[in-house]
């Protein structure tokens, strides 16, 4: 039977949720993991039936009442639940014109007065736009790029640069979930969606896994080959004259090692730069 957004995303999800959590006894074998269908369908206040048929696809049309139901039952925070809203085609996504997407000029010379603070612009698919320098050293020229998804999953020093990859990989995932659902017929997106499932097992194994979750304020843990380990807050920044961009800076706490670590790297990456220039 063919299958639909929405009911890849529901038998995704439901497979996540632990029976106890949902006050259902775990006890004896369960064929599936997670939830069964009846138990979602219970939990939700509607007919097995009906749910059944959401996830075959054969039920096209959910109301809000019903999608924030399910949201509820299956633990769905708020990027997840507008994401099941827009794979279930009640709230529409942008439309990319296919163009190529360019940098404003003001934002590029912004980043470039943050000598001391990595930052990169990302497109509508993860594309490295613009690096400042100290962020192009952070990220060792972001070889198999410029592309963060591709960096991430197909670069080889990948496990070597992000200590924590697997916590990096997952997020990953997760905001180019969001970014598909924004609008799920970009070119783009397609071709590097296309590009990750053909080259990497691991990108297949979580996008399974129907996490859907933008980028947050967080903590990311790097060991550079130059200057060893750092931890660094990212912060994102929607970028108002280009809808679809983002602005991620990286910044660490002042005084600690990861500071000095990155005052080293700048210092390094600004040596190389005059070297390349009088060589």
């Amino acid at each position: 039977m063919p299958t639909t957004p929405l009911g890849d995303y529901l038998r995704a999800r439901r497979a996540l949720v632990r029976p106890e959590s949902a006050g259902i006894p775990a006890g004896g074998a369960r064929r599936v993991p997670g939830l069964r269908r009846e138990e979602v369908a219970m939990l939700a206040e509607m007919s097995v039936d009906y749910y059944t048929r959401l996830e075959q696809g054969r039920e096209r049309g959910p109301s809000a009442q019903v999608l924030d139901a399910l949201s509820r039952v299956l633990r769905l925070d708020d990027d997840a639940r507008l994401h099941l809203y827009r794979v279930a085609g009640l709230t529409p996504g942008q439309r990319s014109s296919g163009a190529a997407e360019r940098v404003d000029p003001q934002l590029r010379s912004l980043m470039e007065m943050w000598p001391a603070t990595p930052a990169i612009v990302l497109g509508r698919a993860y594309d490295v736009l613009a690096v400042n320098p100290l962020a192009d050293a952070l990220f060792d020229g972001f070889r198999q790029g410029p592309n963060l998804m591709l960096k991430v999953f197909l670069d080889p020093d990948a496990h070597r640069l992000y200590p924590d990859w697997e916590s990096v990989a997952v997020n990953a995932v997760a905001g180019f979930r969001m970014l598909h659902g924004d609008d799920p017929h970009d070119p783009r997106l397609h071709e590097v969606l296309r590009t990750l499932t053909e080259r990497s097992p691991e990108f297949v194994r979580l996008w399974k896994r129907h996490d859907a979750r933008r980028k947050r304020l967080r903590s990311k843990r790097f060991h550079h080959p130059d200057v060893g380990e750092l931890t660094l807050r990212v912060q994102v920044f929607d970028v108002r004259s280009a809808p679809g961009q983002e602005l991620v800076v990286h910044h660490a706490e002042a005084g600690s090692p990861s500071a000095e670590a990155l005052a080293l790297l700048g210092t390094l990456a600004a040596t190389r730069a005059r070297e390349n220039r009088a060589g």
